[in-house]
């Protein structure tokens, strides 16, 4: 077995209440509960356990940082090998304010809901700027009439237990009752076609998502019905990038433009503006306009929208124009400046 210290990810000079702060961490993350049939999960509850049980005792703490680990085992001071899960759970129940137990639901009756539903809504950029309703088709299990029958896999329970031995004691295993899909009734439900209304926020972003409560697949026997869980995707536009809630765009201009300056048009996602180009401006410059990107969830508040301005360089010339760019040319010379990029 590894360094104690190691396991518990702590060092010789962490605090009691550090020490006890990582054992809690990794025994919620490792207990067998949480992680039926996961071997290498059980095996690292009982590290912790073990390492715990030295490194909170004051006694044992000082001997294993006198000897060293391998020096400590073989003095017999390992003591948690003979313990089952019972034992760690009753040592250690006061880390987790009243047991084990109460933290991973044992002993205690859960609320059983019926499943969820996950769906994708693709939207455009314009929909996400303001916002939008939308009609969605979906399949889910919906309630007959008909009056269900007790599962009996897990006699209406909606789980199924099942004790196992491991190098640690006995430990119970319970899972979801797959015969009744965790309702702990059968029968009185068929799926059917439902026709939801999704009304979308402004603002959202890629990947994120709105519970419809109840919409899911529905339930008997009491049971809660489940949500749809309604994801957004975002298609991508043809003109705008997005940068959370600014958006960017590139705007060709003409030299005289970038010398003279002038007024352009640009276009956003609320319709065409004029914008200010100043005299003098260099291409590749950002030129932002405030508050006219896509706006905040849930908030009065917009991002803005950059638009950057480059040089249009023609590739076909009139004589008309070959002439003026040669009294340009005498009259600005042919010199080049060079500089450092700068990072």
């Amino acid at each position: 077995m590894r360094d104690y210290y190691d396991i518990l990810g702590v060092d010789k000079s962490s605090s009691p209440s550090d020490i006890k702060r990582a054992y809690r961490r990794i025994a919620m993350k490792h207990h067998p509960d949480k992680n039926p049939g996961n071997k290498e999960s059980e095996s690292k509850f009982k590290e912790a356990a073990e390492a715990y049980s030295v490194l909170s005792d004051e006694n044992k703490k000082a001997q294993y940082d006198r000897f060293g680990h391998n020096q400590f085992q073989n003095m017999g001071n390992s003591n948690m090998g003979g313990m089952d899960f019972e034992d760690i759970f009753s040592s250690f129940g006061d880390i987790f304010g009243g047991g084990f137990s109460d933290i991973f639901g044992g002993g205690q009756t859960r609320r059983r809901q019926a499943d969820h539903l996950k769906i994708s809504l693709s939207l455009t950029l314009e929909e996400i700027f303001t916002g939008t309703s939308k009609t969605v088709k979906i399949k889910r299990l919906e309630r007959t009439g008909k009056e269900p029958v007790k599962c009996n896999s897990c006699n209406g329970t909606g789980e199924v237990r099942r004790v196992q031995r491991s190098f640690l004691g006995q430990v119970v295993n319970v899972q979801k009752c797959m015969s009744c899909n965790g309702l702990g009734y059968m029968g009185g439900l068929e799926k059917k076609s439902a026709t939801i209304k999704v009304k979308v926020p402004s603002g959202v972003s890629n990947g994120n998502y709105i519970p419809l409560k109840g919409e899911g697949n529905q339930a008997i026997a009491g049971i809660a019905d489940g949500d749809l869980i309604v994801y957004f995707e975002e298609k991508e536009h043809k003109l705008f990038s997005r940068d959370g809630q600014d958006v960017y765009v590139d705007c060709f201009v003409n030299y005289h433009q970038l010398v003279n300056g002038g007024e352009i048009q640009i276009p956003t996602l609320s319709g065409d503006i004029k914008m200010r180009v100043p005299a003098g401006t260099f291409s590749g410059e950002l030129l932002r306009l405030k508050g006219k990107g896509l706006p905040y969830v849930n908030s009065t508040r917009n991002g803005d929208q950059f638009v950057r301005i480059n040089l249009n360089t023609p590739s076909r010339l009139s004589n008309k124009m070959r002439s003026i760019l040669d009294e340009l040319s005498n009259e600005l010379g042919n010199e080049v400046l060079c500089k450092k990029i700068k990072d």
